[in-house]
């Protein structure tokens, strides 16, 4: 053999090792990122997926279930900053917290439908509305300056605290449907649907207290409805993001699954608790997303003055 051709396949080789090691390199790291997930590809890098990280994540699963069955939630704003503190981006978080949000809403719903807390119709009628206005949310996303968002998140939240402090709903009370509040629900939904797509929550926050005050709903209701509404829309979202390769699918499926197992709870202490409690917790929780969202949007106006 010529030595021409000898250095050839050596070249060659060293070639496919500099190949093989560039393939390695961009791998996920971690106990489930060594290869592929063979239905939706690799999950996003960045991802702590160390003892300490997999604990983190079945923390966020039992408090998100835990909040969804007891306030009719999604958990979106527990879910989104543990992820991103544990190394995604925002927008792999988000979408990962939409396809954990699945589970987690189909048990919140059997609880509640158990004891026979949804209404069905309305539910319906709620996410008709929900995703005609989430289209509207979109469009004004790309629009609007994101500081003015991170101020409207803060006036929203406003609202629905000091609602929630304000009105006591009662437990015995149903939605009484006719066509006019058929028509008042979609309204409701498109309202929700547009905050939703501004402000990326899932909207149980403003649908929970509205369809008690606004419809005569009671809590329980209000919270099994709510879930119930948003769970097609995480379903719809959760296929485009897949579709996309922004999920990390295991991150969600540990939170996810955990949420479920807790959501039962969740929704047994909304039930053993009162309506004033219930309100009062809710309340609570609002708040700490309040100071949150203060504290964000004054750093961020903070910033748009220092760079003017």
């Amino acid at each position: 053999m010529k030595k021409s051709d000898i250095s050839n396949i050596s070249n060659a080789e060293s070639v496919e090792r500099a190949e093989e090691s560039v393939r390695s390199s961009v791998q996920p790291s971690g106990k489930f990122g060594g290869k592929a997930d063979r239905l939706f590809g690799a999950d996003p890098a960045g991802l702590d997926e160390s003892a300490r990280g997999i604990a983190v994540l079945v923390i966020v699963g039992v408090a998100v279930g835990l909040l969804s069955g007891m306030f009719g939630i999604g958990g979106g704003t527990v879910i989104v900053p543990a992820l991103v503190w544990l190394g995604l981006t925002q927008r792999n978080a988000a979408a990962t917290s939409m396809l954990a949000i699945v589970p987690t809403s189909i048990s919140g719903v059997i609880s509640y439908a158990t004891c026979g807390n949804v209404d069905w119709l309305a539910a319906l009628l709620l996410f008709c509305g929900m995703f005609v206005g989430g289209q509207i949310g979109s469009w004004l996303l790309s629009r609007l300056s994101e500081l003015v968002l991170r101020w409207i998140f803060v006036v929203f939240l406003v609202f629905v605290v000091a609602n929630q402090i304000s009105f006591v709903p009662s437990r015995d009370q149903h939605i009484a449907m006719s066509a006019l509040t058929g028509v008042c629900l979609a309204l409701l939904g498109v309202v929700i649907g547009i905050l939703a797509g501004l402000l990326g929550i899932g909207g149980g926050a403003l649908a929970v207290p509205a369809l008690s005050m606004l419809f005569g709903a009671s809590d329980l209701i209000a919270r099994g409805t709510s879930l119930l509404a948003m769970f097609p829309n995480s379903i719809t979202t959760s296929a485009a993001n897949l579709k996309r390769k922004l999920v990390h699918v295991k991150a969600a499926l540990i939170i996810g699954l955990v949420a479920a197992v807790t959501a039962p709870f969740g929704t047994w202490i909304a039930g053993a608790v009162s309506p004033r409690v219930g309100s009062i917790l809710f309340a609570c929780y609002l708040c700490v997303l309040l100071i949150r969202s203060i504290f964000v949007a004054v750093k961020a106006t903070r910033s748009v003055h220092a760079s003017a």
